[in-house]
């Protein structure tokens, strides 16, 4: 049996961050017997994963018992990633000691920002000193591949504030950054919130943020493999890249996606509901994933592989060729051997240059 990723996700946050739009709830009290659902379900699938990810809602609100006690329900491989997802202010060093000792190896920190002002701006429940705290925390604990994420084109945020930002994360002992535009979701807070507008960048400001964060990183050793994704050599999120590769995971818990056998599938957006199903329930959204559309796409998301021109009719790989030379001209793309790819610039329009390629 192939092994394939597992995501697990955990619906539970101490309070909903104002941007976020992904599924959680505030009713702690129900983690046990979610716990003991994702295990029942894990065991009904028998699973056999080489990499895991804890993604949320909050996954450091889980206690290392039943962390302990989810991964123990899966086979995993023997080199098998496992990450897990971590607010910095809900960490302690014993907590993550405890959960390497369970076999989690690899930790993702929801930073956001190293500025005070524009953490509270975003609802988050830590302060800068917190975030860094809990980074060498993980690090003393023994981790040695830390993610962190941040976000751009915050409110209140400025190039030189994200200059402050950038600076003391890279000194930090990281591995891997994800650097996050904010998208203002509608059925959130921040998509009711009128005044909001004039408190974010402008699309100017936006675009020399996000170019201004790629040439820091990469300065500092952090090479961009997907729009929003950097990292040290050897050090990319294998799970993340199941995804672009269109490779095949499942998903458990509610509001989990998942692909198996070419087929999409999602849970519903209910805790109780995920509970109280003796194997989650499943809305088949696509039956066949993976076309060729698709993995054009996602490939170009991949800023250091991009489209394999040499997998393409000789049809197929003039028609894209000839749609992408002004691009490649307008340094939005580069050809690299048998490969085209967006560079840092092009990532700005990755949307339009994307549509332009699948429509030619």
């Amino acid at each position: 049996m192939h092994p394939k990723g597992l995501y697990i996700h955990v619906p539970f946050c101490v309070r909903k961050c104002p941007y976020c739009d992904f599924y959680s709830v505030t009713e702690l009290s129900l983690a046990e017997a979610y716990a003991k659902a994702v295990i029942r379900n894990i065991k009904a699938q028998n699973i056999y994963a080489d990499t895991v990810y804890f993604g949320g809602g909050t996954p450091s609100l889980l206690d290392t018992n039943q962390i302990d006690e989810i991964l123990s329900a899966v086979k995993l491989t023997e080199n098998a990633e496992v990450t897990m997802e971590c607010n910095p202010n809900t960490v302690t060093k014993k907590y993550l000691s405890e959960i390497k000792k369970a076999g989690v190896n690899r930790i993702s920190f929801g930073i956001q920002s190293l500025n005070d002002n524009e953490l509270a701006a975003l609802g988050r429940i830590h302060n800068s000193e917190t975030a860094e705290k809990a980074v060498y925390d993980a690090y003393d604990a023994g981790f040695c591949n830390i993610s962190a994420d941040i976000m751009l084109a915050t409110a209140y945020q400025t190039k030189y504030s994200l200059d402050e930002t950038l600076k003391k994360l890279i000194k930090l002992p990281l591995t891997h950054v994800s650097a996050y535009m904010l998208k203002i979701e509608p059925d959130t807070p921040y998509g009711r919130n009128d005044k909001l507008p004039t408190l974010l960048p402008d699309d100017d400001e936006v675009a020399d943020m996000y170019l201004q964060t790629v040439e820091a990183l990469e300065k500092a050793g952090f090479m961009q493999y997907e729009i929003s994704n950097f990292a040290k050599e050897g050090f990319q999120s294998r799970h993340n890249l199941k995804y672009w590769h269109c490779e095949e995971y499942y998903g458990i818990g509610p509001s989990a996606h998942s692909y198996v056998n070419g087929v999409r599938k999602a849970c519903p957006k209910s805790v109780q509901d995920f509970i109280n199903a003796p194997v989650q329930q499943e809305t088949v959204t696509e039956n066949k994933g993976g076309d060729s559309e698709e993995r054009t796409m996602l490939a170009l998301r991949l800023t250091r592989e991009g489209i394999n021109l040499s997998n393409l009719t000789a049809e197929r790989r003039n028609e894209i060729m000839k749609t992408a030379l002004p691009m490649i001209k307008a340094g939005l793309m580069r050809q690299k051997e048998n490969s085209l790819m967006l560079t840092a610039k092009g990532c700005l329009v990755s949307n339009e240059i994307i549509c332009r390629l699948l429509m030619c």
